[in-house]
């Protein structure tokens, strides 16, 4: 059932556009220091002000006249822009793994466990009937759309097609080739009748993260979600609520959203089974770093640990946090000793 929508404000929008040149007048009235309001413009012109401009915002000295405590400078806000930007590119990452983990996990457990690469067109192994007929329209339609689209031609054979000739022995010649299929998935609808949809390992990959959660929390057999979840270290319903923060997050990060000290609404259960990676310490995760991004942090390294666990991530992170100011640190509800608990101080090692 969706929610109600709330009511519309009464209000008339009438604030004017204002050019480059007052952008910069604006936060020059607001206290910053501009010392080449050229090289401001600049970057407003390629960042825009409405990104930027939030990023005041911790610089300010209250929230009701958006004015800033003294002494702060452009290149202040730009480097904290910057650094949210490499935080976001470094998430993304992690985000990344896991998500192809899940994917291939999923799809793997289910196709093996009940010998049917169709497996998900049968309605048993979904609780809600309507979000599985849901998930059927959305690979439905997909597929409709791909082979509504014009073929594209490529001068390099796919790694698909790669694959299935060395398998046959043979070697790649320049009748090897040829024009081919954009995806494996366009291969399979131009090649195969029946089934009408393609194999869960395609099918897979035409999912959201978020519709890729929602597929995951509506099988209908527990069995089947802990199976999934334990192949990643995790158990179903830790898997289930960081999924749910994953999509929270992704989208921030894929829309370049500001990430450091947003309110994501959305945060990761914390595990209570002793056999999920977690931090050690009794004090390691403070109350007030919970509703923070903090814990997300924390999660994909988890997650990491087992599907990735000779990965730089956390030396990464740690290079890119421990240069940061106080501010930084409690925006993302980072204790200041946070390296030195075992569960990341034998990543950095």
């Amino acid at each position: 059932m969706s929610r109600p929508l709330r009511p519309r404000g009464s209000l008339h929008y009438d604030k004017p556009s204002l050019s480059l040149d007052k952008l910069v007048g604006r936060l020059a009235e607001r206290g910053l220091k501009i010392p080449d309001e050229g090289r401001a413009a600049r970057y407003l012109r390629h960042i825009g002000y409405y990104r930027l401009s939030p990023y005041t915002i911790p610089f300010q000295q209250n929230r009701s006249d958006h004015l800033l405590r003294e002494g702060i400078v452009f290149d202040d806000v730009l480097d904290l822009y910057a650094f949210d930007r490499a935080l976001r590119l470094l998430v993304i990452d992690a985000l990344e793994r896991v998500e192809v983990a899940v994917r291939a996990a999923l799809t793997d457990h289910m196709s093996t466990t009940y010998d049917d690469p169709h497996w998900y067109m049968g309605a048993a192994h979904f609780r809600h009937r309507g979000k599985h007929e849901g998930l059927l329209r959305i690979v439905r339609e997909t597929s409709e759309a791909r082979l509504s689209g014009a073929p594209e031609l490529t001068g390099t054979s796919s790694e698909a097609e790669h694959d299935e000739h060395e398998l046959k022995g043979g070697e790649l010649t320049s009748d090897d080739v040829a024009p081919i299929h954009r995806s494996a998935l366009e291969h399979y609808l131009t090649t195969y009748g029946t089934p009408d949809l393609p194999p869960s390992w395609l099918m897979m990959e035409t999912l959201t993260l978020g519709q890729l959660t929602s597929m995951y929390r509506n099988l209908d057999r527990r069995s089947d979600r802990t199976a999934v979840a334990t192949s990643i270290g995790l158990t179903a319903p830790v898997l289930e609520s960081w999924m749910q923060t994953y999509v929270r997050v992704r989208n921030i990060c894929a829309h370049h959203g500001r990430l450091w000290n947003v309110g994501l609404g959305v945060y990761p259960a914390i595990p209570t089974s002793p056999a999920i990676s977690w931090l050690r310490g009794t004090d390691a995760l403070p109350e007030r770093s919970r509703k923070r991004l903090y814990p997300v942090l924390v999660s994909l390294q988890a997650v990491l640990a087992t599907v990735s666990p000779r990965s730089s991530w956390t030396r990464r992170l740690h290079e890119l946090v421990s240069t940061r100011p106080p501010m930084n640190l409690a925006g993302m509800g980072i204790p200041a000793n946070w390296a030195d608990d075992d569960f990341w101080s034998r990543q950095i090692r």
